[in-house]
Formats: structure tokens, C-alpha cells, sequence
């Protein structure tokens, strides 16, 4: 046991040491491709980091050979977008009440473009609703829809680089970490950094969600529950990580943009591949983190449309994956 809290410790250090040089690296990749901020942080960052969760979705629906082992995949599918519309902003909150007085602001409002981010809300819960309500039925073309989802993503990306914009405080780059004395380090070298990062972040993570599954082990937690409630929280670890990251910074805005964009990957590149390598039915877990998952967004939308966040109102939302571990927990406690 104390190796595996060894190792569940290092490794957590581990992705946020990689996240430091990884959102670093973005910024002076994004800067180098003449992209705005929002789309650095929606497009750039969330990709990046949803490829180790995309790639355990992916193991798990193409090659898992029972239907426990594809069960994994669509629990992931269903618990990122959870972990993130809950977990991840509260993080974005407490960090921001945390480091107030350090970023010199009078008050504790999230500084973002509300109505940008309330449309972001908007379209992710219209995405997720049909993701979820196509889990509550079986017919013979279901797996044809997951084109669907694919074609969604790729126009969600198109509108995030079409209309990114950046802020004053977000054109101020910290040097390159792997040549700091280069005021203009190349795109080759931030290309390097952010694939290094990313192998750091990937390896880490793998490490990190063992040793979770460990000790959900050691204390007679079920597989499923495990599953469920602590395998999302790790996958989706490095998102967590460099939005903390950014509000230390003061980009708030490329923090949310991140939490945004992964959320869209999550809802629909794995949905994409569940459909099209299982029969993407729910239970009665899954459907629940559903149901929970599309209230935490309704309760998003309804924040950032009245335009103006109190990072203490966006630790209300993690109460919603506070909810739903109560559920799952007295589920499998029957």
C-alpha cells in the first residue's frame, strides 16, 4: 500500500509539472499558427489533452472481447463530460478565490466572455441530449449516427478558430520553457515541448489512474464503482490541471476555454466511437450521470447568460458529482 501511495503522489505531481510545460507550449504553438487565445485553449489545449481518455475509450469499444470490457469505454465516455461540467469548474472557482488577492482583483468574478461560454453551455447540452437519450433505445442504423457526432466536432472546431479572439493579458507569453532565452522561440521547438509534455501527461496519467484503481481496491470498492466515480476524476486529471494553471495566470478565459473544449470532445469523439462498436445502451448508472451531468450544464448556462460569475457560485458546481457519488455508492450498496 505504500508504494501504491507513492506512486499515486509522484504521479500527480508528475501531470502537473507536464501541464505547466504543456500549457506553456500550446500557448507558443498557438501563438506561432497566428491563432486567438479562445481557440488555443477550446481547440488546441482540449484536444491535446483528451487524447489519453479518447485512446482508453477507443482500447476499450474496438478491442475490449466481452461486454464488460466495452462497458468501460462508455463509462468513460459518460464520466468525462460529468467530471468536467462538476469537478472542473469548482476547481476554476476555489483557484480563483484562492489566488485573488495575488492577481490584484477587488472582487471574485470570473473574467470571460459570458455569452460566449453560455452558447458553448448551450451546444454541449443539445449534443449531450441526444448522446444520452440514444442510449434509451435500440434500432438497426444507431451506429450510423455516430457520423453525426464526428461532423458536429469537426464544426464546432471550425467556428472556435473562426471566431477566437485574445485578450490583453493572454498576449503575454512566459518564455518557452525548452529555450528561454529566445524571445521567439520557432514553432518547431514549441511543436517539441507540447509532444513531450503530452507523453509525460500520458504515461503519468496511466500510472495515476492504477494506483486509483489500487486503492479503490484496497477499500472494497467494487470495480464499477470504481470505474465510475475515480477513473473519470484521472482521465480527466490534466484538463483539471491546466485550467488551475491558467487561473494562476489570470486567463480565466483560456482555462474555461479548455474545460469547453474538452467537454465537446468528450460528448462527441468517444459517443462516435460507442455507437460505433457497441450497442450504446445505459443502466441505470450511466443514465444517471446523464440526467446529472445535463443539470450541471443547465446550471452553467444559467450562470454565464446572466453575465456575471462569482467564482464562489462555480464551486456550487461540484456539488452535482457530490450527487451523483451518493447514487452510485448507495447503487451498489443494495
Amino acid at each position: 500500500m505504500l508504494l501504491t501511495i507513492t506512486l499515486f503522489s509522484l504521479s500527480a505531481v508528475a501531470i502537473y509539472i507536464a501541464c505547466e510545460f504543456f500549457v506553456n507550449g500550446i500557448e507558443w504553438f498557438g501563438h506561432r499558427l497566428k491563432l486567438g487565445a479562445t481557440a488555443i485553449g477550446s481547440v488546441l489545449a482540449a484536444f491535446g489533452t483528451a487524447l489519453p481518455e479518447s485512446a482508453v475509450t477507443f482500447m476499450a469499444v474496438v478491442f475490449g472481447k466481452t461486454s464488460a470490457q466495452k462497458d468501460i469505454g462508455i463509462g468513460a465516455a459518460m464520466g468525462g463530460p460529468l467530471v468536467l461540467a462538476t469537478l472542473a469548474y469548482a476547481v476554476v472557482g476555489a483557484a480563483l478565490i484562492f489566488h485573488r488577492h495575488k492577481l490584484q482583483r477587488i472582487n471574485r468574478q470570473v473574467q470571460v466572455d459570458h455569452i460566449r461560454l453560455s452558447h458553448d453551455q448551450a451546444a454541449f447540452l443539445g449534443v449531450f441530449v441526444v448522446k444520452v437519450g440514444l442510449g434509451l433505445v435500440a434500432f438497426t442504423y444507431k451506429p450510423w449516427l455516430g457520423l453525426l457526432f464526428l461532423a458536429t466536432y469537426a464544426a464546432y472546431v471550425w467556428r472556435e478558430i473562426q471566431t477566437s479572439d485574445t485578450a490583453p493579458e493572454e498576449e503575454q507569453l512566459e518564455p518557452l520553457k525548452f529555450c528561454p532565452s529566445v524571445a521567439e522561440p520557432s514553432l518547431r521547438w514549441a511543436a517539441l515541448q507540447v509532444t513531450c509534455s503530452l507523453v509525460v501527461i500520458s504515461i503519468a496519467s496511466h500510472v495515476f489512474v492504477g494506483q486509483l484503481e489500487a486503492i479503490g481496491t484496497a477499500l472494497n470498492w467494487s470495480p464499477h464503482l470504481v470505474a465510475l466515480l475515480l477513473s473519470p476524476v484521472a482521465t480527466e486529471l490534466p484538463e483539471t490541471m491546466n485550467a488551475l494553471i491558467w487561473v494562476k495566470q489570470g486567463k480565466e478565459r483560456l482555462a474555461l476555454a479548455n474545460i469547453s473544449g474538452a467537454m465537446m470532445i468528450q460528448a462527441t469523439i468517444p459517443s462516435a466511437l460507442g455507437l460505433f462498436f457497441t450497442p450504446w445502451l445505459f443502466d441505470g448508472p450511466l443514465l444517471a450521470s446523464g440526467i446529472i451531468t445535463a443539470l450541471a450544464i443547465v446550471f452553467l448556462w444559467q450562470l454565464f447568460r446572466r453575465g456575471a460569475v462569482d467564482g464562489r457560485k462555480l464551486l456550487v458546481a461540484g456539488g452535482f458529482y457530490g450527487v451523483f457519488a451518493l447514487l452510485v455508492a448507495c447503487y451498489f450498496s443494495r
